[in-house]
């Protein structure tokens, strides 16, 4: 044993001075002087891009400003789609993910994430005159029912695990997908209990269904590699935002008090 213990102690001493000059993510950026945030925009109230001009704004733009400035960089933009959040994560085309990305152990298995922004379940969100149709899976999971979703994220994977009678309709386009809803082409759109929140506000004739009691448990969080310095930096971060009120002041703006 003792023998083993030499040997142990002595490869931690050649391979002490390698671990201590790599470089974590952190020090590149910095060294780089831009953090580069993917976002989707099209996931209201955290990231939305204006068609014509191709600005991004929402709750999770300021934050990532926020985190630039305090990391004393610049801040660029990198626009993902919800199928590439990942791949293009693992390709290095970004370094830091926002926009309301659900939390999923298929996801941790490639990457890190920060401590938890936000929990968040999935819930329902219908014409209002058809809300009393609709106020539990089972009656959404039924023949002729349309539930329509956007591709390649965590409502596709929860509908498709979830709905085994009702027909599920992929949707390119996230920021009118709640319009088809209100137009009858669609009778069910199941996301995120904040988003029904919000589209309730923004989308006449469109009404949430029990979003204070979703379906299931979630949390949303900031996708990031797999670099230890990188996370433990945004998670303090988080924990700062969270503790100061700056996140909960943004809350406030985008979604009200």
């Amino acid at each position: 044993m003792r023998r083993l213990l030499e040997w142990v102690c002595v490869l931690c001493l050649v391979l002490s001075p390698g671990l201590a000059s790599a470089q974590s993510r952190l020090d590149e950026i910095v060294a780089r002087g831009t953090l580069r945030v993917g976002l989707t925009g099209d996931y209201r109230p955290f990231s939305v891009r204006d068609a014509a001009t191709g600005t991004f704004s929402g709750l999770d733009v300021d934050m990532a400003h926020t985190l630039a400035d305090a990391l004393g960089v610049k801040l660029e933009i990198v626009p993902v789609t919800w199928s590439s959040l990942l791949p293009d994560l693992l390709a290095d085309k970004y370094d830091v993910g926002m926009g309301g990305i659900s939390v999923t152990l298929p996801r941790q298995k490639q990457a890190f994430f920060s401590i938890p922004v936000m929990r968040v379940g999935k819930a329902a969100i219908a014409r209002c005159a058809d809300v009393a149709k609709f106020g539990s899976l089972a009656e959404i999971d039924r023949p002729g029912v349309k539930v329509i979703v956007n591709p390649g994220g965590t409502n596709e994977r929860f509908d498709r695990a979830n709905l085994k009678q009702a027909e599920i309709v992929l949707f390119p386009d996230n920021t009118k997908i709640f319009a088809e809803v209100a137009a009858g082409r669609a009778d069910v759109m199941i996301t995120d209990a904040v988003e029904t929140k919000l589209q309730q506000k923004l989308t006449p004739g469109l009404c949430a269904i029990h979003p204070d009691q979703p379906f299931d448990y979630g949390e949303l969080a900031y996708l990031l590699p797999r670099d230890i310095v990188l996370k433990e930096y945004v998670d303090q971060w988080v924990h700062l935002s969270t503790a100061s009120g700056a996140w909960q002041r943004l809350i406030d703006t985008y979604l009200g008090p």
